[in-house]
């Protein structure tokens, strides 16, 4: 073993290229490293290995060891390893308070006299407004142009901000709005791969590592790149230079053989596994990909699949790169030197992958034989609850039944069709089917029937491009298709209002309405309020049922329509052959990508944008977007748990609560709390937007949180929504001021769940409002692993346990911690529930605090109470050991 602690195994070695001043480039090669005593890398996981290569590349940081590479080599799972992200990725949702929570960490350094340089930005900031486009205006040809006109006038005070921050914070890059979603901005253009990065005198290759505050992140992993969502608090940390510590994790492997049937999709392949995966538990997990069926997908069929890992609990969906990653980094528009330095690069670390590449040892594995998966939709409520066509009509309920008219909407009739999200307008493949299908609907003389509001929302300007030089978008046109602006819009939400039919219905609010969408997430209250049902398919199919109307037909057998001469048209009859998608995509592609990639990341819009200059940001008044957020304040900033605690149930909730029924994104309605509390203070009732849009309003968002129209509180069954009960027999009151009432009392809460807390999005809003309405803990179940660690990073305890199941407390109970001031030396405390001086259940659990680090903020009362704590005492040491300055 070396002397030499920044290279403790000897692996250092130069590349076969040069880097851009002629100067040796090298690297820090695995092989070597086995062989100077790191332990076994060659039989590894490729995932692991490539978390082996950011340690090995870090040593001689103080977070990083020889031993950190060796827990890697082991597989220890119960270790816990640095992970060094070389970049950040933001959207505007989550990224925006991310950046208001850096100034104020500035601003309250430099108040108390701390150094404030290391609390700056370390690592490049890419932050893409994707996450406000709301599909107001659609079907028509000036959707997108009247679109983007309302979110910058909706808007206008955030996007101030964000130009303000773009000069106040180094390295932070803002991709205005209009120009796409940051996952497939990501795959299209921003991720290198292969970088360079400086190390000493020397420049050192490097594979392209990446945390995002979105946990659609995982798409990148289609092209072999290390990265996946955190939380807006954890991503804090990282752009601060803070490595991220997480468990080695532990992979899962998936053998793929054969090649998808002819007319089914890389969605269909998504969410079958999402299914799949989903019930053999590998939340937490690395999922990677092997197996000679590899060959048959091609890159943006591994982002469709990679996209959706979250929807199975995976910490990232992992493929390796190969001859067609080289090959999209090329169509992309990757200069010839970034992809010769990433091919070179991967074939001498060992990772590049070819059908002679020997199968890695995994300790679990699944087989897939994708000739076997057929067309799929996913519902009505769950994005892991897949279905086949035969399978839909019955989904919705035994009431999703008859036919709709236009005058009277029934249960199954589908108010949204939505062409949206990142998962498949990545897709090229999927796009053209859907084309192709609309040119053929057109031709039979089929249309949507007047209550289906339709739209198509892509994740980049490429996608659109194929479509339009293809000959394809005026078919879709034609069907109410129409570009309504290039970002998230349905997939998160913003779906807009309902079209003029359902609006209009007073029938409405009792109807199960249905929505169709090619999107990654489909919980309930999710894609609009009144839509009780929604389902997830591939962009062909989401042409087909908004043909249909309802999800009450079985498209296997059932028509989608009928020509005026009423002959039925079936599916079979619009569905295109596989020979016509590749003929079009073999003439179309290549040129639809390369100018996306020739395309600037800004807008002359955004350039001519008036903001304020200055070293300090003009904070909006009580009712504003743009509020001075309160959690770096000296209250938000302390330890929660100091000794044993006896706290009251707040809520008490039943299995898969999501993150979307604690802190909902959907539009703020008027007759809500929050609603209520803006009309109080004079904002107009169209004026209230959304609660992603108003993520700067800590006052709208305590009122928002465990506020889904959806959610159900079993302290409260007669009633859905954010409401709770302060004790048994009492009238219901919002979340918000029952837990002020305890707050007043002096009564410590709790939440208490089932399994799969905090599923769905990486929304940190999540955590912060369980801070803000004084939560000390969550028992539940299982967690997520996104959400645990932001409950953590906000000083809340998540604690796993079998105690009483959540149906049997009627909200009289006490809930004793005990044991809490041994924590650290033990993640096992004592719980006791008690009733009325009963003791209904006693007996340990676990706290899920993972990591050392996680220890540490949990101490500080969460990541900002540790940096703030932890640059105080490095000020403090240095003063004492040079009291002269």
């Amino acid at each position: 073993m070396s002397t030499d602690r920044t290279d403790p195994f000897g692996s250092l070695r130069t590349l076969p290229v040069e880097d851009a001043t002629g100067a040796p480039l090298y690297y820090h090669s695995l092989a070597e490293a086995e062989a100077g005593g790191a332990g076994p890398i060659a039989d590894l996981p490729w995932s692991l290995r490539t978390l082996a290569e950011g340690v090995l590349r870090h040593q001689g940081h103080p977070q990083a060891t020889p031993e950190h590479v060796r827990a890697i080599t082991r597989r220890d799972t119960s270790a816990a390893i640095p992970f060094f992200p070389g970049r950040v990725l933001f959207q505007d949702a989550s990224g925006i308070p991310v950046l208001a929570d850096m100034i104020t960490l500035l601003e309250r350094a430099r108040a108390e006299g701390l150094d404030t340089a290391a609390l700056e930005p370390a690592l490049p900031l890419d932050l893409v407004v994707d996450h406000a486009l709301e599909v107001d205006e659609y079907g028509s040809s000036v959707a997108a142009e009247k679109n983007i006109d309302l979110e910058y006038a909706r808007h206008r005070d955030r996007y101030r901000f964000l130009r303000w921050a773009q000069d106040r914070l180094p390295g932070l890059r803002v991709v205005p709005p209009g120009t796409g979603i940051c996952h497939q901005l990501n795959l299209e253009v921003l991720a290198p791969v292969v970088t360079t990065v400086e190390s000493g005198d020397r420049h050192v290759a490097a594979l392209d590592m990446l945390v995002g505050t979105d946990s659609h992140t995982t798409m990148i992993n289609a092209l072999g790149v290390t990265g996946w969502g955190v939380g807006g608090i954890e991503a804090t940390a990282a752009a601060l230079g803070q490595a991220v510590m997480i468990r080695v994790p532990r992979v899962v492997g998936v053998e793929l053989t054969g090649r998808l049937a002819p007319g089914v999709f890389a969605s269909d392949l998504a969410l079958t596994l999402a299914e799949k995966l989903r019930a053999l538990n590998v939340v937490g997990a690395v999922v990677e990909f092997y197996g000679p069926g590899l060959s048959a997908l091609s890159v943006p069929d591994r982002a469709t699949v990679a996209n959706m890992a979250p929807e199975y609990g995976a910490t990232m969906a992992w493929f390796p790169a190969d001859r067609r990653t080289i090959a999209y980094l090329a169509a992309t528009g990757r200069s010839p030197e970034r992809v010769h330095l990433a091919e070179q690069y991967l074939k001498a670390q060992g990772l590049f992958h070819t059908e002679d590449s020997p199968a890695p040892r995994f300790e679990t594995t699944l087989s897939l034989d994708l000739g076997r998966i057929a067309t799929t939709l996913a519902g009505p409520s769950r994005p892991h609850d897949a279905l086949t066509l035969s399978e839909v009509p019955t989904s919705a309920g035994e009431n999703a039944s008859g036919t709709g008219d236009s005058a009277s909407p029934k249960d199954g009739d589908i108010a949204i069709a939505a062409i949206t999200s990142c998962t498949n307008t990545s897709n090229p493949r999927s796009l053209v089917a859907a084309g192709l299908l609309a040119r053929n609907a057109v031709a039979a003389g089929l249309r949507p029937p007047a209550w289906t509001k339709t739209s198509f929302t892509p994740g980049s300007r490429a996608a659109a491009d194929l479509l339009a030089s293809a000959g394809l978008q005026e078919h879709l046109d034609r069907l109410g298709f129409q570009v309504a602006g290039f970002g998230c819009g349905t997939c998160m939400g913003n779906s807009g209002p309902l079209g003029p039919v359902p609006a209009a219905s007073d029938r409405t609010e009792g109807t199960a309405l249905a929505a169709v969408l090619s999107g990654n997430r489909n919980f309930t209250g999710r894609i609009h309020p009144a839509v009780a049902h929604a389902y997830l398919a591939s962009p062909a199919m989401v042409v087909a049922y908004a043909l249909a109307g309802n999800v009450r037909v079985d498209l296997t057998n059932d028509p989608v329509g009928h020509r005026e001469d009423g002959t039925a048209v079936t599916l079979a009859d619009l569905w295109p052959s596989d020979e016509e998608i590749d003929a079009l995509l073999a003439e179309h592609e290549s040129a639809a990508l390369g100018r996306g990639a020739q395309r600037e990341l800004t807008t002359a819009r955004w350039q001519e944008l008036e903001y304020p200059r200055g070293e300090h940001y003009q904070w909006d008044g009580e009712s504003g977007s743009i509020r001075r957020p309160p959690f770096t304040d000296p209250e938000l900033t302390s330890p929660t748990l100091t000794g044993d605690l006896t706290a009251r149930p707040l809520l008490v909730l039943g299995d898969a609560v999501t993150t979307d029924h604690i802190s909902p994104v959907a539009r703020v309605l008027p007759d809500s709390a929050a609603g209520r509390w803006l009309r109080e203070r004079g904002v107009d009732e169209r004026s209230l937007g959304t609660f992603s849009s108003r993520r700067l309003n800590h006052d709208v968002m305590i009122r928002g949180g465990f506020a889904n129209t959806r959610l159900v509180n079993l302290l409260v069954p007669e009633k859905q929504g954010g409401w709770t009960r302060t004790a048994p027999g009492t009238e219901p009151v919002p979340v918000h001021e029952a837990a002020e009432y305890h707050r007043s009392q002096g009564t410590p809460v709790v939440v208490v769940a089932g399994e799969l807390y905090g599923a769905g999005s990486a929304r940190d809003w999540a955590a912060k409002v369980t801070r803000l309405l004084g939560i000390r803990a969550v028992l539940a179940r299982s967690f997520e692993r996104i959400h645990r660690t932001n409950l953590v990073a906000m000083g809340v305890l998540p604690i796993q346990w079998e105690g009483p199941a959540p149906e049997s407390f009627d909200g009289s109970e006490e809930i004793d911690l005990l044991g809490l001031s041994e924590l650290g030396s033990t993640t096992e405390i004592t719980v006791r529930v008690r009733r009325n001086g009963e003791i209904l259940w006693k007996d340990t659990a676990t706290c899920r605090i993972d990591t050392p680090l996680e220890w540490e903020w949990l101490r500080a009362g969460g990541l900002f109470g540790h940096l703030l704590t932890q640059q105080a005492n490095r000020q403090r040491a240095t003063t004492e050991r040079n009291p002269l300055g």
